[in-house]
């Protein structure tokens, strides 16, 4: 017989209530308790299950905090060259998926980054922006937000020389919502810049075009 939220009976045989006890204890005060409607966090630091939500929450403050769990993360890449089929013109990047929990990469080709849940993330990009031209050519790379480009976003590089190679990279904070779409934006004033990806050497590994790595901070 076997025993849920309620403890077994007290029954004639003490012995074996004793063991029902011991093994209802064992299966349940591991266990958090359901958050409640009527649930007050006027108390800091009481733990409960959100069911709805599906994590737990604790109370501080005077509200209830979600816990942050192994979800909202993701590692996406590209490691093929990128090219632009008109100059000044803005591209969707593609993407491909290395690792991701609670984000998911959509479209065809994969140029949409939706988030489960919301939250304060961390996404950290990196681009490795390449010139086949002697002239200057500049390189344009920034976030779109549910079809709108992020105000004040963008990353300026230029290159000079032909052949030449560098990465670029930021790091930025975003509030997002559950269901909010990311892009990941570029545009080069020549078609001869192109974000560039490297075969392995017999001393290097390969280097991708292009890595975004997203971690949620906090709900």
């Amino acid at each position: 017989m076997s025993y849920g939220a309620t403890p077994p009976p007290v029954t004639e045989n003490l012995t074996q209530w004793a063991q029902n006890i011991v093994r209802y204890l064992q299966r349940n005060l591991a266990r958090l308790q359901f958050k409640t409607a009527d649930a007050s966090a006027a108390d800091d630091g009481a733990i409960l299950w959100d069911a709805v939500s599906g994590y737990p929450v604790v109370s501080k403050g005077g509200s209830w905090r979600q816990v942050i769990l192994a979800d909202g993360h993701a590692i996406f890449g590209q490691d093929v060259d990128i090219t632009a089929a008109a100059a000044n013109t803005a591209y969707k990047i593609a993407l491909d998926n290395i690792s991701a929990q609670g984000i998911t990469l959509t479209g065809s080709p994969l140029t949409e980054i939706t988030f489960t849940d919301g939250g304060l993330y961390s996404l950290a990009f990196t681009a490795q922006i390449e010139s086949t031209s002697s002239s200057t050519v500049e390189f344009r790379l920034w976030p779109r937000k549910n079809g709108t480009d992020v105000t004040g976003s963008t990353i300026v590089a230029s290159l000079h020389n032909n052949g030449a190679t560098i990465a670029v990279s930021r790091t930025a904070l975003f509030q997002l919502a559950a269901g909010d779409v990311l892009n990941v934006m570029w545009a080069t004033t020549s078609t001869n810049g192109l974000l560039k990806a490297h075969a392995a050497t017999a001393y290097a590994p390969a280097s991708p075009s292009v890595t975004l790595v997203i971690t949620r901070v906090r709900a």
